[in-house]
């Protein structure tokens, strides 16, 4: 890069610095057979405030490189859900899910995302969290709703009744989830995950009181209409009582 470029790059990326948190990538760890979880660290997510369920968008290209740019501006940024957040000690947690060897710009980054690499991304965001002062707590989803309704369950409070359904490929593929015992379990093997009818029909076999609580249904889309369709018909819920995020859906990335 010239000294000229490199004069413009920095106003640039002060700007980007108002506008976005950054960090470094302080751990990174196999948290499940496709999964990886890394830990960003920064004194300023000290001061961050971060919802259980929420998301960041992450930088998993440079922005500021005219490589960055030829790949597309739809692979410039990737959404994931916060799988933990310590303000006493700066650091935020996400769990990245390798889709099988794909070569898709979020795998590629999480594949390669190594300690001391430097991370832009967004403010926590989203309004798919969870409801403190619901009488009981559903959550419903597969592999990329798991670090969403991970983070939810870690923050139900003690004493709080708790019921769901998690679908994965394989017993390998689930999250260290809590209250892991009050969930049900499924595996899919080499069905997609798409338009799940065995999550649905499980969640419509749930033992749920007799009056609603709140359920986070999250993952794939059709099998997200298909899950809240079985809450309304089955256990007599109102639509307003499940809280839904579509991930995604099958040839389209990020849904936001």
């Amino acid at each position: 890069m010239s000294p000229e470029a490199g004069r413009r790059r920095g106003p640039v990326n002060r700007l980007l610095d108002r506008v976005f948190l950054s960090g470094t990538i302080v751990e990174t760890e196999p948290i499940a057979a496709r999964m990886r979880r890394i830990r960003i660290g920064d004194a300023g997510l000290r001061e961050v405030t971060c919802r259980p369920g929420q998301q960041v968008r992450v930088h998993v290209n440079d922005v500021l490189s005219m490589a960055g740019w030829r790949k597309g501006v739809g692979n410039l940024l990737r959404t994931y859900s916060v799988w933990a957040h310590d303000p006493t000690a700066g650091t935020l947690d996400l769990c990245v899910l390798d889709h099988d060897g794909g070569t898709g710009p979020g795998a590629a980054w999480g594949r390669a995302a190594r300690c001391g690499d430097r991370v832009r991304f967004g403010r926590p965001e989203g309004g798919f969290v969870l409801r403190s002062d619901a009488p009981y707590h559903v959550f419903v989803g597969e592999e990329t709703a798991s670090p969403a309704l991970g983070a939810m369950l870690a923050a139900v409070r003690s004493g709080a009744e708790v019921y769901g359904v998690i679908e994965t490929a394989s017993a390998a593929d689930r999250l260290p989830m809590p209250r892991a015992e009050r969930l049900t379990w499924l595996e899919r093997g080499d069905r997609s995950a798409a338009s799940s009818a065995t999550l649905a029909e499980a969640v419509g076999r749930l033992a749920l009181p007799a009056t609603p609580g709140v359920a986070y249904v999250a993952g794939e889309a059709r099998t997200v209409k298909l899950v809240r369709d079985r809450l309304v018909a089955d256990h007599g819920w109102n639509r307003g009582s499940v809280l839904t995020k579509p991930f995604w859906s099958p040839g389209r990335t990020g849904m936001e």
